[in-house]
């Protein structure tokens, strides 16, 4: 119950103390002790689910993050939930990543692919400047092409911007 609230404040606070991050910048121990604290408080909470696994990303942690309309800026909730991946990525060094960037339906197929391709290595980016080894990780758009949500509308649209990390 407390857990993920406890994540975020963690991961804000990570953010907080590095708010000019450049290409150089990594977690450090106590950041991620606290993200990690945070986390395995929240696994023991998540039932029959492996950590390490797809399902674990899900549930625990988040495997989406989602954009504004024509916009590949990473949000500030998009930011916290990209920290406790890198923390989570960099515990289990085997595992590769592809991001994949979508589109909502509005546009062009080919300015749909470019925006979805701009949005997933944005996500990438910021992983790798959380420490994230870069050969570790994929991206891939697929534009307007995979909508999670169907329908015409603000709601539908809103879902089906954004970046999803799924395990090799």
């Amino acid at each position: 119950m407390f857990a993920r609230p406890l994540m975020i404040f963690a991961a804000v606070a990570l953010l907080s103390a590095c708010s000019t991050m450049d290409e150089s910048s990594s977690i450090t121990t106590a950041d991620r002790e606290a993200i990690t604290t945070s986390m395995d408080g929240e696994s023991a909470m998540v039932a029959g689910v492996t950590p390490g696994t797809q399902d674990y990303l899900n549930t625990s942690i988040g495997d989406r993050v989602f954009f504004g309309y024509d916009r590949y800026d990473l949000t500030t909730e998009a930011r916290d939930t990209l920290a406790a991946q890198a923390v989570w990525l960099q515990e289990h060094g085997d595992l590769y990543v592809t991001i994949e960037g979508h589109a909502d339906e509005r546009g062009t197929r080919e300015y749909n692919l470019a925006l979805g391709d701009r949005r997933a290595n944005s996500v990438k980016n910021y992983l790798v400047a959380l420490g994230v080894e870069p050969s570790r990780i994929n991206v891939i758009s697929y534009g307007k092409e995979r909508p999670a949500v169907a329908g015409s509308n603000a709601e539908a649209w809103a879902q089906n911007r954004r970046g999803v990390t799924i395990i090799e």
